[in-house]
């Protein structure tokens, strides 16, 4: 099955391993793995080499992949995960990426012994720059959540470097035409992509809400003690959510005032990437916490069961794409 993107002159039509040594596996799925590849031409340069077995793909999955690409060659920005070589060869098709070596924005969090809103306002403003260049580009990304933001490096000058990283969902934006495929991850997908009567851009702005969220108490807007779907998404259509006692005592209003902004269910009214910045907790560092006293124990907890959940969705739907049922 031939993928769009191989006629494309970028493409390299010649095997990876020509210009890169592979190394140990960093992830595997059902039709790619994701090794480590270290350029033979400059042996300090390392980046993530996503390799795809084309013919286990679907008509479904090569549309995806070549989406999928097309929108990471859109986009090019500090803190977006870069695409930096395509080959094609014999069944495979290599997408060579940044390697992020830092982690997940989460777990990075955890590790904190102090944590206040400076350090939210910090990651957060990378995360909106991301998807304000992504939208100024028309490409919207579809699928923010933790997994997807990662730090450059745990060391050095890029350890504080956020990266918004998986296009797999992102789509471009038309002048004439919503969006209207029902996709992203429950708990932090919009409510108008639930509603089904088409969606734009603004969905990215409520994912971004619902993470700002978490940044600033440890847990989620939108959840049941159940797992339940269908209440959580209940639940969101509504924008039903609270700013609970004793969690969110301690931060500023300002910053309880821009999470509502973007957790507004009318995407019309909700805030716009370049609002965030003008809205004044962006603008100000001075707040009076210095330590959110229960934001540690929050994440960790949260951050555990948001893992443990995800491993066990995994082994359940090993061959499925990701993809919210509504």
């Amino acid at each position: 099955m031939n993928v769009g993107v191989e006629k494309d002159p970028f493409v390299r039509k010649y095997d990876v391993r020509q210009d890169y040594k592979l190394g140990r596996v960093l992830g595997k799925g059902s039709f790619a793995k994701v090794v480590l590849g270290t350029s033979l031409r400059d042996g300090s340069i390392e980046r993530a080499v996503k390799i795809i077995d084309v013919k286990a793909l679907s008509q479904n999955d090569v549309e995806a992949l070549d989406l999928e690409i097309k929108t990471m060659r859109r986009v090019s920005h500090h803190n977006i995960v870069c695409l930096h070589e395509i080959y094609s060869f014999e069944s495979s098709l290599v997408m060579v990426l940044e390697l992020c070596k830092g982690g997940e924005l989460f777990d990075r969090i955890v590790e904190k012994s102090h944590y206040g809103e400076h350090e939210a306002r910090v990651a957060f403003a990378q995360m909106v720059e991301a998807i304000g260049h992504c939208h100024a580009k028309g490409v919207v990304h579809r699928d923010l959540k933790p997994e997807n933001l990662l730090y450059a490096d745990f060391q050095g000058p890029e350890a504080e470097t956020l990266k918004l990283a998986d296009f797999g969902l992102a789509s471009l934006l038309s002048d004439r035409n919503a969006l209207s495929t029902a996709c992203g991850t429950p708990g932090y997908v919009s409510p108008e992509i639930l509603t089904k009567r088409g969606y734009g851009k603004e969905c990215d702005l409520w994912s971004l809400g619902v993470i700002l969220y978490i940044l600033l108490c440890g847990y989620p807007p939108f959840f049941d003690e159940n797992n339940n779907n269908a209440a959580i998404f209940k639940l969101i259509k509504a924008g039903t959510y609270e700013f609970g006692s004793p969690y969110w005592d301690s931060v500023s209003q300002q910053a309880k005032d821009l999470v509502t902004r973007l957790l507004t269910v009318d995407p019309a009214k909700r805030i716009s990437s370049d609002q965030v910045f003008e809205h004044p907790w962006m603008k100000t560092d001075e707040v009076a916490n210095l330590h959110l006293p229960y934001f540690i124990d929050n994440m960790t907890k949260y951050n555990l069961r948001r893992k443990f959940r995800s491993t066990v969705l995994g082994k359940k739907k090993k061959k499925k794409k990701k993809k919210v049922v509504v």
